[in-house]
């Protein structure tokens, strides 16, 4: 407490930031810091494609209706 009034934190914050240090040096166990933001960015390229596939799909589905009626006419 006495560090965290000396830093201008409040100690609750500054245990999270001793706690990220120790993960991050393998002193205590959980996911590094460069691990989990390489996970976040991954996650989010991931939704991007599925959104993007979800689209082509329906662009897809739609031409090949439009072709059908073209042909029908």
């Amino acid at each position: 407490m006495s560090i965290s009034a000396k830093i201008g934190c409040a100690p609750q914050t500054l245990n999270e930031w001793v706690k990220k240090a120790e993960v991050d040096s393998g002193k205590r166990a959980g996911i590094p810091t460069d691990m989990a933001e390489k996970m976040k960015a991954l996650e989010r390229e991931n939704r991007e494609l599925r959104q993007a596939n979800e689209i082509l799909r329906k662009a897809s589905a739609y031409f090949a209706m439009a072709e059908l009626d073209r042909r029908s006419k």
